[in-house]
């Protein structure tokens, strides 16, 4: 494997080629980091994605089978002894119990199986890799990896606007509008004041539930303690409600408030029966509620400086001041008289304020940013210039130009406007290189060397001529004079031909 460079955390940074090098470095981390009673699971949606293949083409096809083992395997009310026995029976069942795959994530069950940490806090959260998939799905739908760092950088600046919007339009939905109630319990109009709108849904089916499909099938008292038993229609089993009222301390078996941070169905029908008419506030957790983001005002003018301390108070009540503006308008809104009277309250506000304001002196621009700086002015009668330098090119120091993505150059490759040659007409390239004009020259000199090398007239008068008359001196003269002759009229006609093709 090559190696690579990889930080973990804020000093770790190792050379990735020995693996010894990332044992060490875990080794280390592990008992540094904050998280030390972490419990670390596998997705079940990964495991439960494999079993069509592993079980084979019957199995796979087969519904009853898949029904039984999502029952036994996605389900959070069944205990450990349970689910054990209720597994054995399907393996048993479907002849899988010498199968390798499904014993080698049986005997993995204490790590995805939810029968064995649905008592742990807030468990039901996190039981797949949902989360980051969706997150990952999220960006990957506006981002790829060929993007330069400008484009990625507002491909997510979009994304993260997208995401705003998205909670905005939420938070104006819960605030703003109302939902259609399902019973008559006083619980449920509370609830939709408590919690957002989705969990408000979620909740708001619990109370629908409890009010029609539960029943108490015995109860027991023990000093201040009440058991229920309580058995909802339809269903096997029954679940047991321990509750104290004069502390309001309630608990169901089925542990959904532990895994998920609601009531459940079984509790909310205990309340009623009890006549509680006050939703339990030790029993809201605050990440589900409208108010869990912070009330901090977005795009004040409130100078920090001044305030000191108090910006967090400061900004609460200004967060508070708005988000109530925000409700009183959106309430009026379809009531002009109202909104009017409204208006002439505030504006009667806003002139007793600046009656009783006192303008202060406007804070200089240089001792403002001593302020910031926490520094102290220079004592000098004059203002110092500082100048930007001017411009130097140093040799090796670049353009001083960006760097242009693929897009940018591909663009202006195609609008801009290529050579044409004027000896063949085609776009590309130009006369000096043109492939025609050279191999029309090539052509033209072999046929000039073609005509020089020919015997012309005086070559045949010649030898003629003198070979009868003086063998010797006749053919010698009759030679030389007749290939000059040649020569010079081929060397014309080379010529002539060349400047006619030109």
């Amino acid at each position: 494997m090559k190696g690579f460079s990889l930080t973990i955390g804020p000093v770790g940074r190792i050379w990735a080629k020995p693996t010894l090098s990332f044992l060490y470095l875990f080794s280390i981390y592990s008992g540094c980091y904050i998280f030390p009673h972490t419990r670390h699971r596998l997705c079940m949606w990964h495991i439960m994605i494999k079993v069509a293949d592993k079980v084979g083409t019957n199995l796979s096809h087969d519904e009853d089978f898949k029904e039984k083992i999502c029952n036994v395997v996605w389900t959070d009310a069944l205990e450990p002894a349970e689910f054990e026995k209720q597994w054995f029976d399907v393996m048993m069942e479907y002849n899988l119990h010498s199968h390798k795959w499904l014993s080698d994530m049986y005997s993995l069950r204490f790590d995805w199986i939810p029968a064995f940490y649905r008592h742990e806090h807030m468990c039901g959260l996190m039981r797949t890799t949902s989360r980051s998939e969706s997150e990952n799905h999220f960006f990957c739908q506006l981002t790829n990896t060929k993007l330069t760092l400008v484009e990625f950088l507002s491909h997510f600046d979009t994304a993260m606007e997208a995401q705003r919007y998205k909670r905005r339009k939420n938070d104006h939905d819960t605030r703003y509008t109302e939902p259609h109630m399902l019973t008559d319990y006083e619980l449920e109009r509370q609830a939709d004041k408590i919690y957002t709108r989705e969990i408000f849904y979620d909740v708001q089916d619990e109370i629908r539930i409890a009010c029609k499909n539960c029943m108490c099938i015995r109860q027991e008292e023990v000093g201040d303690l009440i058991k229920f038993y309580i058995l909802q229609v339809n269903l096997r089993g029954t679940h047991e409600v321990l509750f104290i009222p004069k502390e309001m301390d309630i608990k169901c078996s089925c542990n959904r408030y532990e895994q998920y941070g609601l009531l459940c169905r079984h509790i909310f029908f205990v309340l009623r029966l009890c006549g509680i008419k006050e939703f339990p506030q030790k029993y809201v957790m605050k990440r589900w509620t409208r108010d869990v983001v912070p009330k901090k005002t977005t795009g004040s003018t409130i100078d920090q400086n001044i305030l000191g301390n108090n910006v967090d108070r400061v900004s609460s009540i200004v967060r508070e001041i708005m988000t109530s503006t925000e409700y009183i308008v959106n309430k009026l809104v379809t009531n002009m008289d109202e909104l009017s009277l409204y208006r002439d309250q505030v504006n009667d506000s806003k002139l007793k304020v600046d009656a009783n304001w006192v303008s202060k002196e406007p804070i200089d621009k240089n001792a403002r940013l001593s302020n910031i700086l926490g520094v102290e002015q220079p004592c000098s009668s004059s203002s110092a210039s500082i100048l930007p330098p001017s411009g130097i090119r140093n040799k090796g120091s670049g353009s001083h130009k960006r760097f242009k993505s693929f897009r940018e150059v591909a663009s202006a490759r195609v609008s801009k406007t290529s050579r044409k040659c004027l000896a063949c007409g085609v776009h590309g390239h130009n006369s000096r290189s043109c492939k025609k004009k050279v191999a029309s020259s090539a052509d033209s000199q072999n046929a000039g060397g073609a005509v020089a090398g020919s015997p012309g007239v005086g070559s045949h008068t010649a030898p003629g001529a003198g070979s009868h008359t003086a063998p010797g001196a006749g053919s010698m003269r009759g030679t030389g004079a007749g290939s000059r002759r040649a020569v010079v009229a081929g060397s014309k006609k080379s010529t002539a031909a060349v400047s006619k093709n030109y």
